[in-house]
């Protein structure tokens, strides 16, 4: 029997959170990404068509919801309390000595991986997410539902079809240290000052007042905390809450398969995970020690700061003494070159360290350490350790000083430093240390929109060597694509068709795609819009670029740098050799928006919001943040928000998703492409 399109949806949402459980929390996928990708692509499609049935609990929520101005105080129901921290067995031992003779009897333990992240509580009722909420001064926290929402990892309904009327479960939110590196670069690239570390960038992730931004950081959730529960038997113990919370849905972070009872296994466990910590992908500090019985955790109480049935046994920074031997330069994926101490290998923290990360120049200034001096190195939740200090008293004179390189190590290219920054930077596209995530930039949608060239295309054709710089996409053949896996005859036509396509994207686009560092979408728009060909941009001098509307010193600094490389000049030339348009075409569609100003709002189903914008611009048109009288028309996607309400006010002309599609000449399934690219 056919279903209804209710049924389909309700259908549709238990089929994605069961795939979401098993990527994100299990770590076990059944489908590969083009068919989870499918599945959302059709319930969108649905409650896009339907939406009477959409609800706030749909996968299509995660996206990020309206931008708040505000985080709303809340109050606890049970205050979030810190805890107090041990740095050694010894001081751990007495912890345990003083719970055992409050208690007057034997006590089981549970013992978890201490999180460095962000306490956070979720609050569920009748197995739906309804609120999150920050510790605060753990009576009272901050409102960040909206973000909380993105986290992969969170589930939107309880995995349970009698849930309790309410259900609250406390635990950590966390960036995993590539993720968190991956963002380090990214601000850097923009000349932007970097969060100093993952714990901090988790919290500064939480706290945006955007939930598109928080959406894109790839935070996760760890349950570690018995929170308030009604409508259902509560537990005795811990453990069995932990395993209430991994039934539900929950990454829980226990170390052993069940509570211990003695001291000494705890100590036991603290020596092993000193170095076992270091194979998580997350950072962890030591480990969390709780009593397990819920009835003897309340007999014991808590301070004014700390539950007393419960201690973090935290590890101390591990530092050594060794020898700068050399330092070499490493080339990060965004054209960073930072330099690496080889170190006299030395044991630190129970492993061989033979190298150690010195940031930036800057930062060698600082500690004033020169090539064979005697330095100090600190482990302390890094995987590779940093230089913590020289020691210049123990010179000898043969020492030498750090000579920043002049050429890219990877690709010979000049390196360049941009006023105000401490980074040395490639700006070569070819370069290879970073060539692949400049690829995927290459072949995304908003850039030169070649369908089919996703993540997974890119590394293969990049491993097997026959994609070295962005003109190779176009000397591409079907022997070639036909060695990639999964590729048939018919999939590698129609790859191959899409390049061709691609060459005709205007000059805007190709600007945009190339990566030039601060040129994003709209810069590029405009200066095509300008130039009409890259012949005449080619020589425009730094004084004329900064003159340009929404440019100024920096971006024009950039683009100069960009266009200077001999690397990048010939590519142009190979690029346009192999019919890749290189002018900005006079359409009449270019025009058709020609004066209108818009404002995107909401959760669009068949495009992203950035999408949206390009195509608004692309028409002529301008976009804009925020709703005035004088916005031409604002498009509004599911749960438009505060700016839907200001636009109704002020008589602002209001559009559909696909009333705007129209407008630009567009149907929907025309603007959808591979969500995960």
């Amino acid at each position: 029997m056919s279903k209804t399109p209710q049924e389909e949806i309700e259908a549709l949402r238990a089929e994605i959170r069961h795939h979401e459980y098993l990527y994100y929390v299990k770590d076990a996928p059944e489908i590969s990404d083009s068919d989870f990708e499918a599945l959302m692509r059709r319930l969108a499609a649905l409650e896009e068509k339907y939406p009477q049935y959409i609800t706030e609990d749909s996968p299509t929520r995660r996206v990020g919801g309206e931008r708040s101005n505000t985080f709303a105080p809340v109050e606890h129901k049970v205050p979030m309390l810190s805890l107090d921290n041990a740095y050694s067995i010894d001081e751990f031992m007495a912890w345990h000595l003083r719970a055992s003779k409050a208690l007057g009897e034997p006590f089981l333990m549970a013992v978890e991986t201490k999180v460095d992240g962000l306490s956070c509580s979720i609050e569920y009722e009748k197995g739906r997410l309804t609120r999150a909420s920050t510790r605060g001064d753990g009576n009272t926290g901050e409102d960040i539902t909206l973000n909380v929402r993105t986290i992969k990892n969170v589930p939107l309904v309880l995995h349970s079809k009698n849930p309790p009327d309410y259900f609250e479960v406390r635990g950590e939110v966390y960036m995993d240290r590539a993720d968190f590196e991956a963002l380090r670069e990214e601000a850097l690239a923009e000349g932007e000052t970097p969060f100093v570390n993952a714990r901090n960038a988790a919290a500064g992730s939480l706290r945006q007042k955007d939930p598109q931004i928080t959406a894109g950081r790839r935070l996760k959730f760890l349950a570690h905390s018995h929170g308030q529960i009604s409508g259902m038997t509560e537990p005795d113990s811990y453990w069995a809450y932990l395993a209430i919370c991994r039934d539900f849905g929950f990454s829980t972070t226990a170390v052993c398969e069940e509570p211990v009872s003695s001291p000494q296994e705890v100590a036991r466990l603290y020596s092993w995970f000193e170095e076992a910590r270091f194979k998580n992908a997350f950072d962890a500090d030591g480990l969390v020690v709780k009593i397990d019985s819920l009835s003897q955790r309340e007999r014991l109480g808590n301070t004014a700061k700390s539950p007393r049935w419960a201690i973090a046994l935290k590890y101390p920074a591990q530092k050594a003494e060794t020898v700068l031997n050399d330092v070499i330069f490493s080339v990060g994926r965004t054209g960073i070159v930072t330099p690496v101490a080889v170190l006299e290998p030395v044991q630190c923290a129970g492993v061989t360290i033979s190298s150690a990360t010195l940031h930036n120049f800057d930062e060698i200034s600082r500690l004033g350490v020169k090539i064979g001096d005697s330095v100090i190195i600190e482990r302390a939740g890094e995987v590779i350790p940093k230089v913590f200090k020289a020691l210049p008293e123990a010179r000898t004179g043969s020492e030498k000083d750090i000579i920043p390189p002049a050429q890219c190590p990877s690709c010979g290219g000049d390196l360049f430093r941009t006023e105000g920054e401490v980074a040395l930077r490639c700006v070569n596209p070819s370069c290879p240390a970073q060539f692949e995530r400049a690829l995927r930039h290459f072949t995304s949608r908003e850039a030169m929109n070649i369908e089919g060239f996703g993540d997974a295309v890119v590394s293969q054709v990049i491993s097997k060597g026959f994609v070295k710089n962005f003109s190779d996409v176009y000397r591409i053949s079907m022997p070639q694509l036909l060695e990639l896996e999964l590729f048939g005859a018919k999939r590698a036509e129609n790859l191959l068709a899409e390049i061709e396509k691609s060459k005709k994207q205007p000059l805007s686009r190709l600007l945009f795609a190339l990566g030039i560092r601060h040129v994003g979408q709209k810069n590029a728009s405009m200066l095509a819009s300008r130039c009409k060909d890259i012949e005449k941009l080619l020589k425009y001098t730094q004084e004329e670029l900064s003159a340009l509307p929404d440019v100024g010193p920096v971006i024009a600094a950039s683009i100069e740098e960009f266009f200077s490389e001999k690397e990048n000049r010939e590519l142009l030339g190979q690029l346009s050799a192999l019919g890749v348009n290189m002018s900005e075409p006079e359409t009449a569609s270019g025009n058709a928006f020609a004066g209108l100003t818009f404002v995107f709002t909401g959760e669009l189903q068949s495009m992203t919001r950035t999408q949206a914008q390009s195509m608004a611009r692309e028409m002529g048109g301008k976009d804009v943040s925020s709703v005035s009288k004088k916005t031409s028309y604002l498009v509004a996607g599911a749960n438009p928000g505060s700016k839907y309400d200001k636009a109704v006010k002020l008589g602002v002309k209001i559009l559909t998703e696909a009333e705007f599609l129209a407008m630009c000449g567009k149907k929907p399934e025309e603007s959808q492409g591979e969500l995960f690219n």
